[in-house]
């Protein structure tokens, strides 16, 4: 009888298959979260070098021109440029603080706010026009950064659905029966079949061919983890299509401490008040 151990390793410490396909797909979460958070810096890396392009240059243009009225409009331009700047760095410092691995009381506001910010140059240059629609709503019981990764890409996912421009819409709003705090992405683009749409969430299946020409999208793993990361807040994510109207995707999470409208109290029908003699 041969000595040699047995190819299967039957250790009691040896994770079982469940806990090894929860392990890849932590690992596949975290990769998603590098490669989203890779594309954004590309982006804001570009736009930032287009800020100070624009400082240098009406800067020199400040220098080469005396009189006051060039001057002040030079520096007008390079306080604009400046504020852009600002806002750039808000936004990526933002990102930075958000890193919690835990679920906890979460404005969404801001994280919409700073999310729209830092896609906005992407959107114009691709001529998509942005309308954003944020509502009171109370805090949501999330993780900040992985729900901006989500909206992140989703963003990204409506641009490149819109390949000759379009209208994209963000919305963020409380849905007071449900008690969730609701965010929407809805675009004009090509839409999906309705064929496809049981199959949007699958992992490595995409309507794409693969990426477009900014090099981003194509690999079919986008989707997958925005439900995954949703299905972990013990929220829900739904998508609506139509072919030649567009895509919305909502995104519902459970509120904290949610908005309880105050009772009306109503008069009862035919009592007449009466006085006391």
């Amino acid at each position: 009888m041969s000595n040699q151990p047995s190819a299967v390793n039957d250790s009691p410490n040896q994770p079982s298959l469940e806990e090894q396909v929860e392990t890849l797909k932590r690992r596949l979460a975290e990769a998603q979260k590098f490669t989203a958070l890779g594309e954004l810096m590309s982006s804001t890396t570009h736009e930032f070098n287009n800020v100070l392009t624009s400082v240098i240059n009406y800067a020199q243009m400040g220098l080469r021109h005396k009189d006051e009225a060039t001057r002040n409009r030079c520096f007008e331009k390079i306080m604009a440029a400046g504020e852009r700047a600002a806002k750039i760095t808000t936004g990526v410092l933002g990102m930075a603080r958000n890193r919690s691995d835990r679920r906890e009381a979460t404005d969404l506001a801001p994280l919409v706010k700073d999310a729209v910010m830092l896609l906005e140059r992407e959107m114009q240059k691709y001529r998509v026009e942005l309308e954003v629609q944020i509502e009171e709503t109370p805090p949501a019981l999330a993780i900040g950064n992985q729900i901006q990764q989500v909206l992140l890409n989703l963003m990204i996912n409506a641009r490149q659905a819109m390949p000759r421009g379009g209208r994209l819409v963000v919305r963020l709003w409380y849905e007071a029966e449900e008690r969730c705090v609701s965010l929407m992405v809805r675009d004009s683009g090509t839409g999906i079949p309705a064929e496809q749409l049981p199959r949007i969430f699958d992992p490595f299946f995409s309507t794409k061919s693969g990426p477009d020409e900014s090099g981003k999208g194509g690999t079919g793993l986008g989707l997958a983890t925005c439900r995954d990361i949703i299905e972990a807040h013990e929220g829900k994510i739904r998508v609506q299509s139509t072919v030649g109207v567009g895509t919305a995707f909502t995104i519902r999470l459970p509120a904290v401490n949610p908005i309880v409208p105050a009772p009306v109290i109503k008069p009862a029908v035919g009592v007449t008040p009466t006085t006391a003699t």
